[in-house]
C-alpha cells in the first residue's frame, strides 16, 4: 500500500490547520498552504530528495498525483495572497509561510524530477 501520498496530504493539511487556527483565518489561504505543503511533502517522502540532506525511502510512487497537488498550490497561491493581503487585520507570517512552501516545493519536485531522468 502506498503510504507517502496520504501522509503528505496529512502533513499539508495540519500546517494549513495551524496556518488557520493560529495566523490567519482565511480559508483560502490555508488551501494554498494545504497543497503547497503536501506537494513538497509529497517529494520529500516518496523520494531521495531532501532540503536537509537526509530522507525516507519508498518504492511505490503516485508522482503525477503528488506534482498535481504542489501545482495547484503554486497556481492558486499568487490569488491567495493578493486576496488575503487586501484583508485590512493581514500580516506577513502567513506570506512567508506560503514562500517557503513555494520554495520547499520547486527544489524537491527538482531534485525528484533528476532522479528519476535515465542517465
Amino acid at each position: 500500500m502506498q503510504t507517502d501520498l496520504p501522509l503528505a496530504a496529512v502533513c499539508g493539511l495540519s500546517v494549513a490547520a495551524g496556518v488557520y487556527a493560529f495566523i490567519a483565518p482565511d480559508p483560502f489561504v490555508a488551501t494554498a498552504v494545504a497543497t503547497m505543503y503536501a506537494g513538497a511533502s509529497y517529494f520529500y517522502l516518496a523520494f531521495d530528495a531532501a532540503l536537509l540532506g537526509s530522507a525516507f525511502e519508498f518504492t511505490d510512487r503516485s508522482d503525477r498525483a503528488g506534482y498535481a497537488v504542489g501545482a495547484f498550490g503554486l497556481s492558486v497561491t499568487p490569488v491567495a495572497v493578493l486576496v488575503y493581503s487586501g484583508t485590512p487585520d493581514a500580516s506577513a507570517l502567513p506570506l512567508v509561510i506560503l514562500v517557503l512552501g513555494v520554495i520547499a516545493f520547486l527544489t524537491l519536485a527538482a531534485r525528484a524530477n533528476r532522479q528519476t531522468d535515465p542517465a
